[in-house]
């Protein structure tokens, strides 16, 4: 099926596209919100700007495909392959991504605003100043990704692989950081005001300037983390190793 055909039945009403074969299709600005697309194959599709609102995108397979600036609220991409995919300020919000792998891929200053992110995999994927507020990140591999300047007040990140990621002047007011892995992470100027990080490891951690004002480091793991400048709770729980 090409893309001119699938906009011809869609326009007539069809919804139904599982396991279409759309790869490299151009569907750039397409109307395609509440569309069908599970186990379909659109890698290196261009749906930049595309309207996918409450699309079912389960088991698909998105490998560098562009979704710039797609609009997928509501939508459903669960174990979904979304490798080297550019979501670049894509809008998220409430989706469900659970599963999903997003290895490598670009989602600067995308939207995930309450989006269920469970046990994705997003490692060395890119989320420069994306919105993630509220957003389910419980068990999430974020290991090596780009998170700087990002939004993620009262996100869900227990469990999370955050080791070697890049969190400068992130906003995590509120975040659920239990049993985090943050080793190696670079948190320099980041607030974790009033946020749970309760048995979390912060070995080796930048921390320079960090604000954890009325946090909760219970049990938290400092080895050698740098806590130059951070601002920390009074009194301070620095757990087991402290921070020499």
């Amino acid at each position: 099926m090409d893309a001119g055909e699938l906009l011809a039945r869609y326009a007539e009403g069809e919804r139904d596209f599982s396991r279409v074969n759309l790869s490299g299709a151009d569907l750039t600005g397409a109307d395609l919100a509440g569309i069908d697309l599970t186990s379909a194959k659109l890698s290196g599709a261009y749906l930049t700007d595309a309207n996918l609102k409450g699309a079912n995108l389960n088991q698909s397979v998105l490998r560098e495909t562009d979704l710039s600036g797609a609009i997928l609220d509501d939508s459903s991409l669960v174990i979904a392959k979304l490798t080297g995919a550019t979501l670049y300020k894509a809008s998220l919000v409430q989706a469900d991504l659970g599963g999903a792998n997003l290895t490598q891929t670009d989602l600067t200053a995308a939207n995930l605003q309450e989006a269920d992110v469970t046990r994705a995999l997003l490692s060395g994927a890119d989320l420069e100043d994306g919105i993630l507020t509220q957003a389910n990140l419980w068990g999430v591999d974020l290991s090596r990704a780009n998170l700087r300047g990002a939004d993620l007040r009262e996100a869900m990140l227990r469990g999370a692989d955050l080791s070697r990621a890049i969190l400068q002047g992130a906003d995590l007011t509120g975040a659920k950081l239990y049993s985090a892995i943050l080793n190696g992470a670079n948190l320099r100027d980041a607030v974790l005001c009033h946020a749970n990080l309760t048995q979390a490891d912060l070995s080796s951690a930048n921390l320079r300037g960090a604000n954890f004002t009325d946090a909760d480091l219970t049990e938290v793991i400092f080895n050698r983390a740098i806590l130059i400048g951070a601002v920390l709770p009074i009194p301070a729980v620095p757990g087991s190793g402290g921070a020499g």
